[in-house]
Parts: C-alpha cells; sequence; structure tokens
C-alpha cells in the first residue's frame, strides 16, 4: 500500500480514454487521513480518497527533475518520456538525449547557445560531456568520421513545424565552423540553404518556413577533417502548392519575396504588379509573412546567387519563367457550346500575349495548346476543343511543369559549384538529412503515399539500428541477449514496393495504360490487397479511399487523382510549344524532354518509379553510413513559446520511433544501474560490503 505525504510525485491515470491520452503526473499537496490533494503537471488540482490514493503509482525519483538521458528514467515508458520533455522544456532546456539519439522540442523563440563560444564548447567532447544539444551531435558525427575513416549521416525528422531546417542549418553552420578552413567553399554550402528555401519552401498553416521538399546534403572531406565540397539531393517537391494553397497559407516565398524585391524598372520588364494581384497567390488569403522582411530577403537571395555563380543573365531567366507562372494563374477561360461541345476560349488575351513573351513562344500556338488537344488519325492531325474545367487543369499542369523543372536546374547548378571530383581515396562524407516526417491529413493523397513510404524505410532502418545498439550493450556486459525481439515493418514496405503487385508498381501499371482511371487502379488494388490485416478497404463502394496500417498508425488515401500526379506530364502539345521557343533557358530547363515522342514521354519514369529509385539510392547510401538520429518536435500548433500540447507531443513521439526505442530496452534488461549505485543500494544485502566510496 502507498502511503503519501505532502511534496511526494504520483502518476495519475487519465479520465478520458482517447488514443493520445496517458498518464500524467501530479505532486501531493495536501495530505491527511481522509482525503488527499493533488496538482497535476497541467496545474489541475484534484481530491481523492485515501482508498484512490492507496492505488496510484509513485514516480521515481529520476522523473521528478528530469534527466538529460531519457535512457536513464525509472519509469521508462510513454508517461516517463513525455514528463522528462516537459519539465525540461518549462526549464529551457530543449534538447534531451535517448542515448545516442537527441530529441529537440521547438521553443518558438531564440536561445542565446548557437554562437561561437558553444561551437568551440561542444567541440572534441562525447555525447553527455555537457548539456545535450544539436552541436554535440555534430561533433561526434565529425569525430567518428575523422577517427574511423568511415562516412556518418545525420537523419533529422518531424512533422512541418517542429524545426528540421533550422536544426539542418545549425548543423552545416557547425561543421563549416570546425573545418576549420573558413573557406568560400564553405561559404558556397550555406549561401545554397537561401535559396533552396525560397524556391521550395512556403507557409503552411502548421509552419512560417515549411520546406515543402526532402533534401540530403551530403558534406565531403578530406583525411585532415577539411571541407572539400558538397552535393544536395532533393525529393519530392510539392507542386499542387503552386496552383492552390489552402487557408492561411502561402506559394512559394520566392514570389512574395521578388514582387516586393525587384526594382520599378525590374517590375515593369516583368509586367508584374503586387502579390494580391495574382490568383496564384492569393487563394489562401495570407500575403504576408509575419516578423520576416521580405525586401531584405530576396537581397539575401539574389547576394546568395552571386555566391554561388549564377551570372546576371541565369538570374534573369529564372525570374522570366516565375514570372511566367503567376501570369499564368490570371488567365481565365470562358465556355460556350459549340457544334454540341463544350469548348473554351481565353477570356484575357492580353496575359497570354505577356506569358508567351516571356516565354519566347509564339502565341496562337500557346492558345492552340491551352484549349484544344491534338490527335493524329491516319497521319492527319485533328484537333478537338477543351471544357473551360480542361483547360484550367492544362494551364496548372503547365505551370508545374516549368516551376518543378526550374527547381531542378537550380538544385542541379548548385551542385555543379559545391562539387568537386574526388582527389584522392581518403574522401569522407557526412550527411544530412532534412525529409517530411510521416503525415495523416484529412485528405491524403499521392504524395502523402510517397511520403509515408519513405517514412517506414527510415523508420525500419532506425530500429535496425537501435536494436544493433542494444546488441553492443548486451556484448559489452556479456550478457546472453538472443531472446529479445523486435517487430519491424517489413511486411509493409513487402505490400508498398518490394512484393509482386505491390501498391506502387499497381499504381505505376494504371498510369502508363492509356485507358487507366483513378477507379481501375483502386480496384486492383482492393483486389489484390484487401486481404491483408495491413490494408484497409473501406466498406462502402462508393468510397474513393484506401487505407494502409503504417508503423504510426493508419492513413487512408483519396485515390482521385492519384494516376495524373503520379504520371506528372503535360499535354505533348505544350511540348511541341516549347521545342519551338527562341528562349534558350527554358530550352535548357526542358533538355532531353523535347525531343522525346508522346509514346516516348509516356514510357518515361513516373513521379512514383522516380521517387522509388531516388529513395533506394538514398536508403543505399545510408546504410552504408554510421547514423546519428535528431527527432523533432512541435509542442503545439499554435507557433508559440511555452505552450505544450500532450497528445500533440504523445502522436510525435510514437510517429519519430522514440516509443520503439523504450520498445526494444524494455524487452531485454530496462533497468541498469550504474556499478556505483548499485552498490550503494544493495550492500546492505551482503555482510562487510562498503560503500563504493571505500572501493
Amino acid at each position: 500500500m502507498v502511503i503519501l505525504s505532502k511534496g511526494d510525485h504520483v502518476w495519475v491515470d487519465p479520465d478520458a480514454k482517447g488514443e493520445f491520452d496517458i498518464p500524467i503526473g501530479a505532486t501531493v499537496k495536501f495530505s491527511d487521513t481522509g482525503q488527499i490533494q493533488l496538482v497535476d503537471d497541467e496545474g489541475n488540482e484534484t481530491w481523492v480518497s485515501a482508498a484512490e490514493a492507496s492505488k496510484l503509482r509513485q514516480m521515481h525519483a529520476s522523473s521528478i527533475d528530469g534527466v538529460e538521458d531519457m535512457i536513464q528514467l525509472g519509469d521508462l515508458n510513454e508517461a516517463g518520456i513525455l514528463r522528462n520533455l516537459l519539465v525540461r522544456y518549462r526549464d529551457g532546456h530543449i534538447y534531451t538525449y535517448t542515448g545516442s539519439i537527441l530529441i529537440a522540442v521547438n521553443p518558438y523563440q531564440l536561445y542565446d547557445i548557437y554562437g561561437q563560444k558553444n561551437i568551440i564548447g561542444y567541440q572534441d567532447k562525447k555525447i553527455g560531456e555537457k548539456q545535450p544539444h544539436i552541436f554535440a551531435i555534430a561533433d561526434n558525427a565529425y569525430y567518428f568520421m575523422k577517427r574511423g575513416g568511415k562516412n556518418q549521416c545525420i537523419v533529422i525528422s518531424g512533422e512541418s513545424g517542429a524545426g528540421k531546417t533550422e536544426s539542418t542549418k545549425l548543423i552545416l553552420q557547425f561543421l563549416a565552423a570546425v573545418s576549420g578552413q573558413h573557406s568560400w567553399i564553405e561559404q558556397q554550402i550555406l549561401e545554397a540553404n537561401p535559396i533552396l528555401e525560397a524556391f521550395g519552401n512556403a507557409r503552411t498553416v502548421r509552419n512560417d518556413n515549411s520546406s515543402r521538399f526532402g533534401k540530403y546534403i551530403e558534406v565531403h572531406f578530406n583525411r585532415q577533417g577539411i571541407i572539400e565540397g558538397a552535393r544536395i539531393e532533393q525529393y519530392l517537391l510539392e507542386k499542387s502548392r503552386l496552383a492552390f494553397q489552402n487557408k492561411l497559407e502561402r506559394n512559394y516565398h520566392i514570389f512574395y519575396r521578388m514582387l516586393v524585391g525587384f526594382s520599378a524598372e525590374e517590375r515593369a520588364k516583368l509586367k508584374l504588379g503586387t502579390a494580391k494581384d495574382y490568383h496564384y497567390l492569393t487563394q489562401g488569403g495570407s500575403l504576408d509573412l509575419e516578423g520576416w522582411n521580405e525586401v531584405a530577403e530576396f537581397a539575401r537571395i539574389r547576394d546568395a546567387m552571386k555566391v554561388l555563380m549564377f551570372n546576371p543573365e541565369e538570374q534573369w531567366k529564372i525570374w522570366e519563367l516565375t514570372a511566367a507562372v503567376l501570369h499564368l494563374g490570371n488567365l481565365e477561360f470562358s465556355e460556350s457550346e459549340v457544334r454540341n461541345l463544350k469548348t473554351a476560349a481565353v477570356e484575357n488575351e492580353k496575359v497570354l500575349q505577356v506569358v508567351a513573351e516571356l516565354l519566347q513562344v509564339d502565341f496562337d500556338d500557346l492558345k492552340r495548346a491551352l484549349t484544344q488537344r491534338s490527335t493524329i488519325t491516319q497521319g492527319e492531325v485533328i484537333y478537338s476543343p477543351l471544357n473551360q474545367e480542361k483547360a484550367l487543369d492544362v494551364r496548372d499542369a503547365f505551370v508545374k511543369g516549368i516551376y518543378g523543372r526550374v527547381f531542378i536546374w537550380i538544385v542541379t547548378k548548385i551542385n555543379t559549384v559545391i562539387y568537386k571530383e574526388k582527389t584522392d581515396k581518403g574522401r569522407i562524407s557526412i550527411g544530412v538529412l532534412d525529409i517530411f516526417g510521416f503525415e495523416n491529413f484529412e485528405k491524403n493523397s499521392f504524395e502523402q503515399l510517397c511520403i509515408n513510404f519513405a517514412n517506414e524505410n527510415l523508420q525500419q532502418f532506425f530500429v535496425q539500428h537501435i536494436f544493433k545498439l542494444e546488441q553492443q550493450e548486451y556484448d559489452k556486459e556479456k550478457i546472453s541477449w538472443q531472446h529479445i525481439e523486435f517487430v519491424d515493418n517489413q511486411d509493409v514496405l513487402d505490400m508498398l514496393s518490394s512484393k509482386p503487385m505491390n501498391v506502387i508498381a499497381l499504381v505505376d501499371e494504371e498510369s502508363r495504360f492509356p485507358k487507366g482511371t483513378d477507379a481501375s487502379m483502386l480496384t486492383k488494388l482492393h483486389k489484390e490487397h484487401s486481404g491483408k490485416a495491413i490494408y484497409i478497404k473501406p466498406k462502402s463502394i462508393s468510397d474513393t479511399r484506401f487505407g494502409v496500417v503504417h508503423f504510426a498508425g493508419s492513413v487512408f488515401y483519396q485515390s482521385v487523382g492519384f494516376l495524373e500526379k503520379n504520371r506528372d506530364t503535360f499535354s505533348a502539345d505544350l511540348f511541341d510549344v516549347i521545342a519551338d521557343t527562341k528562349n534558350p533557358f527554358l530550352t535548357t530547363v526542358f533538355e532531353g524532354q523535347r525531343a522525346m515522342s508522346t509514346e516516348t514521354r509516356r514510357k518515361s519514369p513516373t513521379l512514383g518509379a522516380q521517387f522509388k529509385k531516388s529513395l533506394d539510392m538514398l536508403m543505399t547510401t545510408l546504410n552504408a553510413c554510421q547514423p546519428f538520429f535528431v527527432r523533432c518536435i512541435k509542442p503545439n500548433e499554435l507557433k508559440k513559446p511555452n505552450i505544450f500540447d500532450r497528445p500533440l507531443c504523445v502522436r510525435q513521439l510514437r510517429y519519430s520511433g522514440v516509443m520503439e526505442t523504450i520498445r526494444i530496452r524494455r524487452a531485454g534488461y530496462p533497468i541498469r544501474h550504474a556499478f556505483n549505485e548499485f552498490i550503494d543500494r544493495y550492500r546492505v544485502l551482503v555482510s562487510g560490503m562498503k560503500s563504493h566510496e571505500h572501493h
């Protein structure tokens, strides 16, 4: 029976029984024989009877004030981990270890812990020697790379708004500083970031500077640990954002920044107005970004482009194409009936004229390609009119095609500058992966399937690494560990991509059929996988979704729009228009695709196939490295400091695999006393045993 006194700490089970409700910590405020008053971690007061109090679980001493490394927690469970993060967060400690894994809670405020003094302070220090910090992870990766001559990688994950992008920047800042040369190449690597953020980041409901693409930055060093160069891989830019933004969200930063950053003369040349003038920028109703100076940011982007050797002509050509995207968004189509066919016509031809001039293509050809579709029958070209809805779809697909290829060109350009050919066999590297976390929205589409597929791969990589660390610990202590088992997620990976007739293969197959539809794809998925426990077929026939039981929970995907997104192309007629452009930059951006026939383009890899290939290459790279993990946690949805949303944090801890670390540890011998602590605690059981101070 538990007898409680004032000041004792206990665990209280939640009243609600939701998926993310777990026990909360509480302190005994008042105690007498009949009643006990508790104050929980949220400040809520409750009275319990002595009988009820006797059933409460006392908190382990390690959970009261929090620990820097959660492996040391006596309460090694979800409630213990959550409370530890809460206690440290309230004390201003945003970093916590779980072994060698760093948990980073976004403070939504600036802390003075990243200056030169801190960089020097974390150099040549083992994890645990100083307060947990992102610099400690970067330094240990650098140390092990130099000492062992083996490539390292740092995998940063978390939801949008959790702080992944900032963590990546801090690691690169640390590596640039400790390599000790302060050279031009280090500066160029750091300057790639403002450009990539401008073209690939946007304001979302969850985050004012959300990366809408994944990236792997591999920094190359010589044997002396000096930076030689770097290479950037990008994954799955969210192109749907170009044509549509949800309420309170924005399009990509670059559009807003160039509109306020251009000189009056530049704006006039590109026929540009202000952000409120463009359909593609106003749908979310959020034009301004609080706390950001967009004029200064645009100047910084231009400075970064100079550092990365973008010549003035290349820069101007980029602005021409981004301006063309905005003008295309303002194209409007009317609809009339001609010979019983709904026919679209361009309403504002002046806007189309501006687009044709910027792209340097023929006005009439462009107009025809946006409002008609050509087919060849018996050697003769037949033009069929598009209706208004189809014309808008063609316009939006064209915009996504242009911007997506400009983005790839920018990444390639940066790589040509920062990547240096290997000069000796001693080159080693540290890779930093900043990639989308697990996603589950009200409506999930093809992008979410790709993102969650990537996270399934990374989760397996993470769990296998944690299990390996446990194995090494047991070997070091000479303890038999064979009985420990862990459940991996191979069955989900098999269904998504490995086994015959897998989900991605079926989506791909249907994308290649000219008559393939989202409905026929869904039918094949149901037929092939509905017998599996990890596949969910909706009960209603009219429900166009399918579900997958992922490691982090079940997600339903809306099949409508899947094939179009996977095909990731636009009309052959627009390709023909581009083929005749007088704009050499547009020609370069579409290099290799202009010359393709329609049939060849249909056979070229789909977006899903390209993403799977990129992911396979990434996993091969990661598996050849010694990994470190940074798990970023968003404490609240309001983007405000000093607010800790418990269910939200529990969900992220589960999604990030941190709870899996606990499960693996608890499967073996979870209680691990240091030798000195063990002697002091249990020496009374052995006569004549002295305390550790006498040993």
